[in-house]
């Protein structure tokens, strides 16, 4: 993360593009005094996401499955 006055940014607009592009943040300063923070924008995916990433990853008790006690669901409906 850079540092860079207005008056600076303007003169460089091309080289601080070329490393935001690269992923580098940089904060814009009015007199010294930050204003903005200027950063890349997230990449847009090429490809499509593929399926299946946490496959085996994650395991999921029987219990989850189970009906929810009486009290709970109670809750759940806003009685006591």
């Amino acid at each position: 993360m850079i540092k860079v006055n207005v008056h600076q940014a303007k003169t460089h607009l091309s080289e601080y593009l070329d490393r935001i592009a690269k992923g580098e943040t940089i904060i814009l300063c009015k007199r010294n005094t930050p204003i903005a923070e200027i950063r890349p924008l997230p990449r847009i995916r090429q490809a499509k996401r593929p399926i299946g990433l946490a496959k085996n990853k994650l395991k999921i008790p029987k219990s989850f499955f189970k009906p929810l006690p009486d009290e709970l669901l109670d809750a759940f409906e806003g009685e006591s």
